[in-house]
């Protein structure tokens, strides 16, 4: 049988998605009872990180652990991915010796070219176009504090990248409305905004989009790869950071995400991060638990509840 990859929340669907959200919190619940669940006994994992990472690295190899399997980690010195070696190559090799490969790479087409290569799952970990696992780990958290997000407004402030990318793809997939504010020249790939027309709604006032918001979600302004831009993008982006006086546009119970790292005072202010709304921090905790419940879907790992 062909193997599944997650590539981008749109490889899934609704219904898979919402089995995953369940899944994840049963997990999460077993974890904190301390109880041992190791299904993935025997099974390895390799990580293949071309972009560093704190979050995706640890939560991935201690969720590997956890199920019971192995996780090896290969960084850029150590793969000849795409230099030297073609990409369909390696994934050709690794896919015959390991059984799931997660790829944090600077190029989505070269997970895609790595995915159709490959013998066993392939999850994407994060790149230029998409960070669909920080997502599962955003729904999960929304399901836990506020309940069902179909049919909730969300706030996106700040810069159309990547991970705006996913919340776009999420809207659809759960069924909420998206309002984006960027400054202009910042926006995600119109064919994104295109194909999620009926969810997603453009503007380039940050108050518009959080006014009546369920959720207020940012990121850091300059990715990495974009550091030589970072001054030239804090003046762009004055005027967008999430502060008290932008959150009390929204809703009384609205919560604050961010997928972090975070920089006080920049895209968000201290005491909004650090604040009541803020759900940051169980939102990073389930990157942990979101992820084992993909990686059991995608290895048919028998559930325990």
């Amino acid at each position: 049988m062909k193997s599944r990859h997650f590539l981008t929340l749109m490889d899934l669907s609704s219904e898979e998605l919402g089995r995953l959200m369940t899944r994840a919190m049963e997990l999460k619940s077993m974890h904190r009872r301390g109880e041992n669940h190791m299904p993935l006994t025997g099974k390895t994992m390799v990580m293949i990180f071309e972009k560093s990472s704190t979050r995706t690295r640890v939560s991935f190899e201690a969720g590997m652990v956890q199920l019971g399997g192995v996780s090896l980690f290969l960084s850029p010195r150590d793969t000849h991915l795409d230099r030297g070696e073609p990409v369909e190559d390696t994934a050709r090799v690794l896919s015959r010796m390991v059984d799931v490969i997660v790829i944090r790479a600077n190029s989505h087409a070269l997970v895609e070219r790595f995915a159709a290569h490959s013998q066993v799952p392939v999850i994407n970990a994060l790149t230029d176009m998409n960070h669909p696992c920080q997502l599962l780990a955003d729904m999960q958290t929304y399901l836990e504090k506020r309940g069902e997000i179909r049919g909730r407004k969300t706030a996106w402030i700040g810069d159309g990248n990547n991970v705006c990318h996913s919340w776009i793809s999420a809207a659809r997939q759960f069924g909420f409305h998206l309002d984006i504010a960027t400054p202009r020249g910042y926006e995600p790939k119109a064919e994104w905004i295109t194909a999620s027309r009926d969810q997603v709604t453009l503007h380039h006032d940050p108050k518009e989009a959080a006014r009546g918001a369920d959720i207020v979600v940012t990121d850091t302004w300059a990715s990495m790869g974009q550091e030589n831009e970072k001054t030239k993008r804090i003046k762009a982006f004055a005027g967008f950071m999430v502060d008290s006086a932008l959150m009390k546009l929204a809703n009384r119970d609205a919560v604050f995400m961010h997928c972090l790292p975070a920089y006080r005072g920049v895209e968000v202010s201290a005491e909004v991060i650090d604040g009541p709304q803020s759900i940051v921090w169980d939102e990073a905790e389930n990157r942990l638990h979101a992820q084992k419940a993909l990686l059991e879907f995608l290895l048919g790992a028998p559930e325990k509840k």
